[in-house]
């Protein structure tokens, strides 16, 4: 006789997005209230250090061959 497939236990619901809204809006207010400052970040600036090597623009080869050969 076949096995039925066994499927993974049901999942928890998460709590509605409210709660949390509500909880970082709640941080937030102590974090000032003790005060702190939230610094403003430029739209594209990432906080994780970048593991690719570092991008040589055309500028910099041009000076780079420029005093090579001096």
């Amino acid at each position: 006789m076949a096995m039925k497939p066994r499927r993974a236990p049901a999942k928890k619901k998460q709590p509605a997005a409210v709660e949390t809204s509500q909880s970082i809006a709640e941080q937030t207010a102590l974090f000032l209230k003790q005060g702190n400052k939230v610094d403003v970040i430029q739209s594209g600036i990432s906080g994780q250090p970048s593991m690719a090597k570092p991008r040589e623009n055309a500028a910099d080869r041009t000076q780079a061959s420029n005093t090579a050969s001096k």
